[in-house]
């Protein structure tokens, strides 16, 4: 399996994954301008943005760490992008959903950084 596969089956795995715990999926792969957000959604009044993760093995770190800051700040750019575009009203939460096949381990970081960066 190629990277560009792994990542689609990890994002696919991580909407299943929300909204089994009752999340609200909006968009999936939402593009601004070159780049792109995982998973966006809504919970509890929330607007959700979710950088998905996926890797083999954790043998060079847990999934979850490799969103760096250069990403983090990417991410709160096209929130606000997108916040404007559907005219969101409320909070907006950034979370990063970790994946690991080898062993299995799907980890949820919920506020995993905010948008003072």
């Amino acid at each position: 399996m190629n990277n560009q596969e792994l990542g689609q089956q990890g994002e696919s795995t991580a909407a299943r994954y929300l909204l089994s715990r009752g999340y609200a999926l909006l968009e999936q792969n939402w593009r601004f301008q070159q780049k792109e957000i995982d998973l966006i959604a809504t919970k509890n009044d929330e607007l959700i943005i979710i950088e998905v993760k996926t890797r083999q093995s954790n043998r060079f770190g847990e999934a979850w760490q490799f969103v760096n800051r250069s990403k983090q700040r990417y991410m709160i750019y096209a929130a606000n992008a997108y916040a404007q575009k559907v005219n969101w009203p409320g909070a907006v939460r950034f979370d990063i959903i970790g994946i690991c096949h080898q062993p299995y381990r799907l980890e949820h970081i919920e506020d995993a950084f905010y948008a003072s960066l």
